[in-house]
C-alpha cells in the first residue's frame, strides 16, 4: 500500500490541501490514517475515492452528494456519465483520474481500458495532448520529489511506451523518404514518452524517422548523420542541467549537422536561457512540431 500526504492528494488531483480539509470536516470526505508518529497518511482507496468525485464534480454533481453515497454507487455514476458526456475537459479530466489510479495501482487491466477507450474516442494525438500530458505532469510533481515508490513510475511509463509502440507499428511505411528524421535523447537523458510520440506525429505525416532512443553519447550522432543524411534532428532535454554545459553540447552539435535543421523541446526554463544557432530552433509544442512537417 502506497501512503499519500495531504500535499500529495492536492498534486494528484488538483484540488487545494485546504479545500480538500473543509471537505473531510463538512462531508466525513476522507478518513486519514496516522503513522505511530501521529503523521496523517492516505492510501489508495481514498486517493482513488478523491479523484472520482472530483472528475464528476466537474461535470455539475455537487461535492457533497458525491461523498454521501457508496463506492459502488459513485462508479455506476462515473459509468453514466462517460457514456453520456460530451468530448469536453469534463471528460478528459476523468481519464486522466482514472488512467492515475490504475498506474498507482499496477492495475494493466483498467488502464488498457481507459487507454483503448481513449484511442477510440479521440484518437492518439488528442489523447496524447489532452489526457497522457496532464497525467503524467501531475504524477512527475511528486516522482520528482522521491515521495512515491518509482516502480510506479516505471510501471505507467511503460504502459504509455507499449501504447505508443503499438500505434507506431499500425501506421504505413513513409512514402515521403526525402524528409528524414533523426530522433534521440542527449547522454544521461531516460524519459522518451515525448519523445515517442514525436516519432507518431513524424511518422504519421507520411515522412522518415531514425529513432536512436534515450541516452545517446554525442560521439555516436556524427556516424549516424553520415549514414543516414537527415534533413531535420530532433532532441529533448528535460533534465535540469547547467545552461553552459547545455550550450556548449548544442553549439557543437551544430557544427556537426551544418546541414541538418536542429529542433530540441523538452525543459522551458532551460531552453530559453539558451543562445541558438542558426540551424537551431526550439519546437514549443505539438502544432509548431505539425508546421515543420508540411
Amino acid at each position: 500500500m502506497t501512503r499519500y500526504t495531504i500535499a500529495d492528494l492536492e498534486k494528484l488531483s488538483g484540488i487545494k490541501a485546504h479545500t480538500i480539509r473543509i471537505w473531510e470536516q463538512r462531508y466525513n470526505a476522507l478518513k486519514p490514517m496516522r503513522t505511530p508518529g501521529n503523521t496523517r497518511y492516505y492510501d489508495d482507496t481514498q486517493l482513488r475515492k478523491l479523484l472520482n468525485v472530483v472528475s464528476l464534480s466537474k461535470q455539475g454533481k455537487k461535492v457533497s452528494e458525491l461523498f454521501a453515497i457508496s463506492d459502488e454507487e459513485l462508479n455506476d455514476l462515473l459509468n453514466q456519465q462517460i457514456e453520456n458526456s460530451k468530448p469536453d475537459n469534463s471528460r478528459f479530466e476523468y481519464f486522466i483520474s482514472q488512467m492515475i489510479i490504475a498506474g498507482l495501482s499496477y492495475n494493466e487491466v483498467e488502464f488498457e481500458k481507459h487507454f483503448s477507450a481513449c484511442l477510440v474516442r479521440y484518437g492518439m494525438k488528442n489523447t496524447y495532448m489532452n489526457i497522457i500530458q496532464p497525467m503524467l505532469f501531475r504524477v512527475g510533481l511528486i516522482w520528482s520529489k522521491d515521495e512515491l515508490c518509482p516502480s510506479q513510475e516505471h510501471f505507467l511509463s511503460n504502459l504509455i511506451r507499449q501504447k505508443i509502440l503499438a500505434s507506431i507499428d499500425g501506421l504505413p511505411l513513409p512514402t515521403n523518404v526525402k524528409k528524414c528524421w533523426l530522433l534521440y535523447l542527449p547522454e544521461g537523458e531516460y524519459h522518451e514518452t515525448g519523445l515517442m510520440f514525436s516519432n507518431y506525429v513524424i511518422r504519421n505525416a507520411g515522412q522518415k524517422t531514425i529513432y536512436l532512443g534515450s541516452n545517446v553519447p554525442l560521439n555516436f550522432i556524427p556516424p549516424a548523420i553520415n549514414d543516414t543524411d537527415p534533413t531535420n534532428l530532433l532532441l529533448f532535454l528535460t533534465k535540469n542541467r547547467p545552461v553552459p554545459e547545455v550550450q556548449q553540447y548544442l553549439n557543437e552539435l551544430a557544427k556537426l549537422s551544418k546541414n541538418a535543421s536542429i529542433h530540441i523541446a523538452g525543459n522551458s526554463k532551460l531552453i530559453e536561457q539558451l543562445k541558438l544557432e542558426k540551424n537551431v530552433s526550439w519546437m514549443q509544442s505539438v502544432e509548431k512540431l505539425e508546421q515543420q512537417l508540411m
